[in-house]
């Protein structure tokens, strides 16, 4: 069902065409939305015409119209007047108000559709009837992005998106109250590139519109209705791979999670038993944060040893005393090339280990 406001609205511009009051009643009798409010139609009047058999009806001087979607009784329309341009007006107003209903409605169809779609809950004949009775197109370049918000309650986010998504061929719907899907209809021209630039865009968007931050990813392109299921667990796998390795990033793209990829599919037994190799009795929780700092940022400078230093605003020989420490304590020489790989694959595969035992306790 539309909301009062848009149904508001509408009666609003009826009135400035025609220069007559309107007002619309659920079917109990309730007033939803009117354009005067000097005098009250009784509501008992108004329930007595919905359950009659009758479609039209004089009360008054107003007169009253059913309005219906797919044969369901929605609302009762009345329009201030007796003569027969009033009924034209009504008539008018009827088929204006009927039609905006059976738009949204095939909207929210679509809705539940591409999320029941999204969710693998459909047959592939249930996808191509009902993708042919909502005007679906089968064949088409798509692309699922999943946005998750930080703060803020989706509503306040979807807004937003959907004022960029405006096309009738894009999809913007509500996972839960912090995610949100996007399926976006994509021309032969775009690329994993402009992808990544849009995803910034929704990203910059919502941080200036609702002051809230959000982490985006995607998944690949794909050319049939029915894979779209597909992008979006791509999508679903960078967003929590980005979440795990990648914590400064605010846009993942399923194409480029590099080693994160492989150690995210790892069994959690090959996982404890790699960790255990490399580091024996030593745990990654005995490292103090200034340690963790000092591992991070010499990665970050591609080993380089005065450029960290300076980053770290110590001596270079104060870099290098913590290095040895760090060798004394693991047996890993982080200024080797195979011992920095090794180290650094042992520090992710751990980040992965932490985030699986913090879900199990959730």
């Amino acid at each position: 069902m539309i909301s009062n406001q848009l149904l508001q609205k509408t009666v609003d511009e009826i009135k400035s065409i025609v220069n007559e009051d309107l007002a619309v009643f659920e079917p109990d009798g309730k007033v939803a939305v009117r354009t005067f409010r000097d005098k009250e139609i009784d509501s008992k009047k108004i329930a007595d015409f919905a359950s009659s058999s009758r479609e039209y009806k004089e009360i008054s001087d107003f007169q009253l119209l059913k309005i219906k979607d797919d044969s369901q009784l929605e609302y009762i329309l009345a329009v201030r007047g007796s003569s027969s341009s009033t009924e034209l007006i009504g008539r008018m107003a009827k088929y204006q108000i009927e039609t905006m209903i059976a738009a949204y409605r095939e909207k929210f169809d679509k809705d539940n559709f591409i999320k029941s779609l999204l969710l693998d809950n459909l047959m592939l004949v249930d996808i191509f009837e009902r993708s042919k009775k909502l005007h679906v197109e089968l064949e088409a370049r798509r692309v699922a992005f999943l946005v998750e918000l930080q703060n803020k309650n989706q509503d306040d986010a979807i807004g937003t998106l959907k004022m960029m998504f405006t096309d009738a061929t894009d999809f913007v719907t509500a996972l839960d109250k912090k995610t949100i899907v996007v399926v976006k209809q994509l021309d032969k021209k775009v690329g994993e590139e402009e992808l990544a630039a849009l995803a910034r865009k929704m990203h910059s968007a919502i941080k200036s519109d609702i002051s809230d931050d959000a982490i985006i990813a995607f998944g690949t392109i794909v050319d049939d209705l029915k894979d779209v299921s597909k992008s979006f667990k791509e999508a679903k796998m960078a967003q929590e791979v980005g979440k795990i390795f990648f914590t400064d990033r605010k846009v993942n793209s399923y194409n480029r999670l590099g080693i994160g990829r492989l150690i995210y599919q790892l069994p959690m037994p090959l996982c404890k038993l790699f960790i255990n190799e490399i580091f024996k009795d030593v745990s990654l929780a005995d490292f103090d944060d200034e340690t963790i700092e000092t591992i991070n940022k010499f990665f970050e400078n591609s080993l380089n040893v005065s450029e960290t230093s300076r980053q770290l605003f110590i001596h270079r020989n104060t870099l290098v005393y913590r290095l040895d420490k760090i060798q004394k304590i693991t047996g890993l020489d982080l200024r080797v090339f195979d011992d920095a790989i090794t180290f650094k694959i042992a520090l992710m595969v751990s980040n992965y280990m932490q985030y699986v035992e913090g879900l199990d306790f959730k």
